[in-house]
């Protein structure tokens, strides 16, 4: 009698079969949940941007302040200088340094589905680029 060991050719391609689409299944849902968390990282960093553009203005006579500027300040991360969970994280000034504008903006469409922005108001809002804002919620506070 033949003594056969392993397993044939036909099992093997049976099992590749599951694993893919076991991962057709899977990688969709695990870029939705990173994108998620991207977005919730996002809002947070604004919110945190806005609170250190409040402290930049008490301790520095009423301007606000560049994100250099917070950043020398260690008001905020120097990373925040950087792409951070999938945002880029840009300060707008007014001329006059009493407004300013927060911009979060997804690096990739991997990244985030939605773009942010803040001002002084403290209100986090989805983009006013229709495209980069929920259906009928560009310019919105985030909920």
């Amino acid at each position: 009698m033949r003594n056969k060991k392993g397993f044939s050719l036909l099992e093997l391609l049976i099992v590749v079969a599951i694993i893919l689409i076991i991962a057709t299944i899977a990688i969709p849902s695990l870029l939705r949940s990173r994108q998620a968390a991207n977005e919730s990282a996002a809002v947070a960093t604004l919110r945190t941007l806005n609170t250190a553009e409040v402290t930049y203005s008490s301790a520095g006579g009423g301007g606000y302040g560049t994100m250099a500027q917070l950043a020398s300040a260690g008001l905020v991360d120097t990373s925040l200088q950087n792409t951070k969970s999938g945002y880029n994280f840009v300060i707008t000034l007014s001329s006059n340094l009493l407004d300013y504008t927060v911009f979060a903006t997804a690096a990739s469409t991997n990244g985030g589905r939605f773009d942010y922005y803040t001002t002084p108001d403290y209100l986090i809002r989805y983009s006013t680029i229709t495209s980069r804002a929920p259906a009928g919620l560009a310019g919105e506070p985030v909920h």
